[in-house]
């Protein structure tokens, strides 16, 4: 369901992703951002050059904004998950640190919503169509990832994932640790079904706001208040579902990942904490270097 109108906040989960692959990637990943984020744009959207200008000089603007103001809280974030990670964690500090993280990707969002209202009178029929098709695309390697016909198919791809995660952090785990993340993956109230409806849900509420300020704005639509207004409160619907029932299944399965995250941690043993905290030492000292660079 990625979009154009959330480039903010997958641009700073990618910084997160990219911690996740070493530091010279973290490095090498924050630079060419802008780029990078601009020809995945482009993929869903097919910019014209208006449109193509006004897209790289703000993902640029944004960037500087970034590293200039929230580098430097995110090196904070990993110096406090430098200390935590040696000690023994609870359900309930995994849910504070994941929504101190969530916090500041709606900072970074937030940042990007005038360029994103300023953008929509721009588009046109076409590229919401050629959207439309990128979703299609997209849904179906969301199928081919998570709805494996074979239950036992999925449950694997499931167990990798998880452990993949795990890995990534704390080393290779062992054969006890494993077993561990498998059963708790088989009890896990993940539904992927679900978060493929909600996933299309979504994309189609972002297609109607983009129409209703793009190719069939009105006069009044045109006013760069009301669209900034509608695009937060599409944001939000992607932080909580305005939909009760995902919402509550949202919720139990945040808590129930919580649980898993510090049964996994707690499960480890002095050597893997060393490993997770040499490896978060790494990546703030990155964002930290990242901060200083003049762009």
């Amino acid at each position: 369901m990625r979009s154009p109108i959330i480039a903010a906040r997958w641009f700073v989960l990618g910084l997160v992703l990219a911690w996740l692959s070493g530091c010279s990637a973290l490095r090498l990943g924050y630079n060419q951002a802008p780029e990078l984020a601009y020809w995945w744009l482009d993929g869903y959207v097919d910019f014209d050059g208006a449109q193509s200008d006004r897209v790289r000089a703000g993902l640029a603007q944004w960037q500087a904004w970034n590293r200039r103001t929230q580098l430097p809280e995110y090196a904070l974030f990993l110096a406090l998950a430098r200390v935590d990670v040696m000690e023994p964690t609870t359900a309930e500090k995994s849910c504070t640190r994941w929504n101190e993280a969530l916090g500041r990707l709606d900072v970074a969002a937030e940042q990007a919503v005038p360029q994103i209202a300023e953008l929509l009178p721009t588009l046109k029929a076409a590229q919401l169509i050629h959207i439309e098709q990128r979703y299609a695309k997209s849904n179906d390697t969301f199928r081919s990832d998570f709805l494996q016909a074979d239950p036992q198919e999925r449950r694997e791809k499931s167990l990798d994932r998880a452990v993949e995660r795990a890995e990534t952090l704390y080393g290779r785990l062992d054969d006890a640790q494993r077993d561990a993340v498998a059963k708790a993956v088989a009890a896990s109230p993940f539904e992927a079904e679900r978060w493929l409806s909600e996933r299309i849900r979504r994309q189609q509420e972002l297609l109607q706001l983009l129409r209703r300020f793009g190719p069939d704005a009105t006069e009044r639509d045109r006013d760069p208040a009301l669209a900034q207004a509608a695009v937060r409160v599409y944001l939000q619907g992607l932080r909580v579902s305005p939909r009760d029932d995902y919402r509550r299944y949202a919720q139990r399965l945040a808590q129930f990942n919580c649980g898993f995250a510090a049964s996994v941690h707690n499960a480890t043993s002095a050597a893997q904490r060393q490993t997770a905290r040499a490896k978060l030492a790494g990546w703030e000292g990155d964002l930290r270097a990242l901060a200083a660079q003049t762009p």
